[in-house]
């Protein structure tokens, strides 16, 4: 068998017998890897699971770090007994070649999605509201302006891109504001609190209405660099764009031209491409692009949020099924 070659293994029952497509695994002992934090455990166990080291035991994976993604094959490899695994954040693009590789009936993915909405849509609309009244110039300013600039948010389109938990959230805070919400999803079918929702296929269409475009969706093989010429050159030159999302969904030599060109008036990017964005890159130049560096949501923000998470994940794994966050490994997230 080669490296390229899925493995097809089933995850297996304690009493060693694989399961079938869509049953759901024995529930048994949880590993909190790669280090067992305290706070996780604490969750774990406050749901009623067990926490034990990595065994033939496991049955359960909280795995609790991206940057150690590359570690984690090793261990569905060795124990063909895992049959759920918690990943951390909402995107899953650092586990999305492990996913997709991992054919083994009964395995079940779940991610943070939806878990961090709150902190990441308040970061979106303080990024909206910093590009409006112009303080990415305002910051860097050293002297005393007669120029008036500077918009309301009030009764602005915003056209939204993703339909999940941020993007239910943003809406939330936005209705204050009575702004026009469109949203932009891969199905047209209608999301309560828009006042359209259209298909990605309409994308050009809508932008050139927009006065704030929000990237709000998952970085998936078919969204990389969803933002690109065509779609600058469609928004309005008063427009902004916001990216919350993932930096893969914005072509960063497409926005560094768009604002150098004046095609949109700025834009506010807490995710880049590369990332992190290295010194010196011309971005960090641009007087009207607000650059944070992915920090939307901070580990303080997050770890009770996740905690919560795993919570409900074990009740889901020790009792009915009903994961929150579930992966679809064919969507790719």
């Amino acid at each position: 068998m080669t490296e390229s070659t899925p493995q097809h293994r089933a995850v297996l029952a304690p009493g060693g017998a694989p399961l079938a497509a869509g049953e759901r695994p024995e529930p048994g002992p949880i590993a909190v890897l790669p280090t067992a934090e305290p706070s996780f455990v604490a969750a774990v166990e406050a749901a009623g699971g067990t926490v034990e080291p990595l065994s033939d035991r496991t049955r359960g994976v909280v795995w609790l770090s991206n940057k150690d993604a590359a570690a984690f094959p090793p261990v569905l490899e060795a124990h063909p007994g895992i049959g759920w695994v918690q990943l951390p954040f909402a995107g899953v693009d650092a586990f999305s070649g492990i996913i997709a590789s991992e054919d083994r009936p009964g395995l079940i993915w779940t991610s943070a999605k939806g878990a961090y909405a709150q902190p990441v849509a308040e970061h979106a609309l303080a990024l909206t509201l910093a590009l409006l009244r112009v303080l990415p110039k305002r910051v860097r300013a050293t002297s005393w302006s007669t120029v008036e600039e500077g918009r309301s948010l009030y009764g602005r389109n915003v056209v939204i891109i993703g339909a999940g938990g941020i993007a239910l959230e943003l809406m939330v805070l936005l209705a204050p504001f009575g702004v026009r919400v469109t949203i932009v999803r891969r199905s047209p079918d209608p999301v309560a609190g828009a006042e359209r929702t259209v298909g990605s296929d309409r994308l050009l269409e809508v932008l050139p209405d927009a006065d704030v475009v929000v990237v709000a969706a998952a970085l998936t093989g078919g969204t990389r660099h969803l933002f690109g010429d065509a779609e600058f050159a469609a928004m309005k030159r008063t427009a902004y764009l916001v990216n919350i999302a993932r930096g893969g969904l914005v072509d960063s030599d497409a926005l560094l031209r768009a604002l150098r060109t004046g095609e949109i008036a700025g834009a506010g990017i807490d995710v880049t491409d590369p990332e992190p964005l290295p010194d010196g890159h011309p971005l960090w130049s641009e007087e009207a692009c607000l650059i944070t560096p992915h920090q939307a949501d901070t580990s303080e923000m997050v770890a009770p949020l996740l905690a919560e998470r795993v919570r409900a994940n074990v009740r889901a794994f020790l009792g009915d099924g009903d994961f929150v966050g579930r992966v679809d490994p064919e969507a790719g997230y």
